[in-house]
């Protein structure tokens, strides 16, 4: 694997911890979700950290920026696929806490390093 600098982001490692968690979560889900529920969910949780690693080896800060606008959106489509998934009762309340927590500071850590490019 490359050493890159997106790789020191504190967004991306919180990104890949959360994609893990959501894929533990999704394993559980009834086999009808496979293809609509649990697809949307990993891809949206992959997306996020993609979206770092790729804004963050842009040149302009523009570029930048919007690689991590696109972060930000595929969070916060994931976090309408778990409402989803806690309306279904898919979520317990274990999962819950752990992909809450990960999620609003995934959203905290994504806004700053949004704010800070120039």
């Amino acid at each position: 694997m490359l050493n890159l600098n997106h790789k020191n982001l504190d967004a991306w490692k919180v990104s890949i911890k959360l994609t893990t968690e959501i894929y533990k979560l999704t394993k559980n889900y009834p086999k009808e979700e496979l293809f609509v529920l649990v697809s949307q969910m990993r891809r949206a949780a992959i997306f996020i950290s993609s979206n770092l690693a790729e804004g963050s080896s842009r040149v302009s800060a523009i570029e930048r920026k919007r690689f991590y606008e696109i972060s930000i959106s595929s969070l916060v489509e994931l976090d309408t696929q778990l409402e989803i998934s806690k309306e279904l009762e898919y979520l317990n309340t274990d999962n819950s806490e752990i992909i809450s927590k990960l999620t609003n500071h995934l959203f905290a850590l994504l806004s700053n390093l949004k704010k800070k490019t120039n």
